[in-house]
């Protein structure tokens, strides 16, 4: 066991991946690495904090489980104490039982491979309290800045003569399309994070059913789970990145879904890490835009 800023941790490593996690808080994933390189997460200073009437949320960085539409204070209950940990078969459990004013319980269940750097990762929500919830489950990686993500786009038409549109993009009132980050394709939206500048945050339905990151050599995939004509939150949104001037964020988002007490949903990530942009989903032009 190490620490993180003096919260115990537990570690996973195969050989290809190192995962670390926070063993009393969260459920939080603070460290990601694979092929001898840098730790891919974001770590946030104690400053970066929300008060709420539960008391002080602390962002920390890292991965972390929320459930949306945003709102305050639900979204923001502290958790920095109380995780519950169990070993699973090349994995670990991250549990967190009902946290107070959801009546909401989180689980991450973390697989490693067994020949490679991936790792799967399946998110759980429960309706613990005494009446339907409506949320849709919300996961957030935090990553450090100067490297790019990259977000596919809907491409091709939806309907056979072309005459609908075929994407919507999401912005919120802070971003300025404008941002010098954003580099606006037809095929990808890439955000190039960036220190010193203003909040950023986009966010649209991706067919495609992953994101990824390029940061120094190493390049990092999800792959996630998506179900087309679901309502999603935020005016339909599946995907969503948010940027400021200390990380960046690549968030994904499950159907809006309404929960019975005692029921739970499930949402699943794939973890995969790359030492090169040679790779099949990234195509050659983008590979220069990127290098």
């Amino acid at each position: 066991m190490d620490n993180f800023d003096s919260l115990p941790t537990r570690t996973l490593d195969n050989g290809h991946i190192c995962i670390e996690a926070l063993a009393t808080a969260g459920p939080r994933i603070t460290h990601l690495s694979a092929f001898g390189g840098p730790n891919l997460l974001a770590k946030l200073t104690p400053a970066a904090k929300r008060t709420t009437p539960y008391g002080e949320f602390y962002f920390m960085g890292g991965h972390r489980l929320w459930h949306a539409p945003e709102a305050m204070p639900r979204t923001y209950i502290p958790d920095t104490d109380g995780l519950l940990t169990e070993d699973l078969p090349n994995g670990l459990r991250l549990h967190r039982p009902t946290e107070a004013g959801s009546g909401i319980a989180k689980t991450i269940d973390i697989h490693l491979a067994q020949d490679r750097a991936a790792a799967t990762l399946i998110h759980t929500l429960q309706n613990n309290g005494l009446w339907e919830v409506e949320l849709a489950l919300w996961a957030l990686t935090t990553f450090r800045l100067g490297g790019t993500a990259i977000l596919p786009q809907p491409i091709g038409n939806t309907d056979p003569d072309g005459l609908l549109h075929n994407r919507i993009l999401a912005v919120w009132p802070y971003t300025h399309i404008n941002d010098p980050r954003l580099v606006l394709r037809d095929d990808f939206i890439l955000i190039k994070s960036a220190p010193s500048l203003p909040p950023l945050k986009i966010g649209y339905a991706n067919p495609h059913g992953w994101l990824a990151y390029w940061f120094e050599g190493v390049l990092f995939r999800m792959t996630y789970d998506v179900t087309p004509g679901a309502n999603y939150p935020d005016g339909g949104c599946n995907t969503e990145s948010y940027s400021d001037d200390v990380a960046i964020e690549l968030e994904t988002l499950g159907p809006l879904t309404k929960l019975a007490p005692g029921a739970s949903v499930t949402f699943t990530e794939v973890w995969e890490m790359f030492p090169s942009l040679e790779q099949e989903f990234i195509p050659f032009e983008l590979r220069d835009l990127l290098a």
